[in-house]
């Protein structure tokens, strides 16, 4: 009990300290995107209120952001491909 309680404000701390995705946090403490999403989103509640806030504000701000982040993902990978492209063999 202790463990999960230690693991919800570990992964509450990085996304709150460092503006965070779920799958950034997923990715850096090697735990799944829905156990990350269902420790900060339903079990923070229960240990830290305040912290709680925080991550809920900064899972706001990224959902309210993710289509730009997706758009600059694909026009970065098209931008790459072009460049290899032009490179002579």
């Amino acid at each position: 009990m202790e463990e999960l309680r230690e693991r919800v404000l570990t992964l509450a701390v990085y996304i709150a300290e460092n503006g965070a995705t779920v799958r950034d946090a997923a990715k850096q403490f090697g735990v799944s995107k829905s156990t990350v999403h269902k420790d900060v989103t339903c079990r923070l509640k229960d240990y830290h209120a305040g912290l709680y806030e925080q991550v809920r504000e900064v899972l706001e701000q990224n959902k309210s952001e993710r289509h730009l982040r997706g758009g600059y993902a694909t026009r970065e990978k098209y931008r790459l491909l072009q460049k290899n492209e032009c490179k002579p063999s």
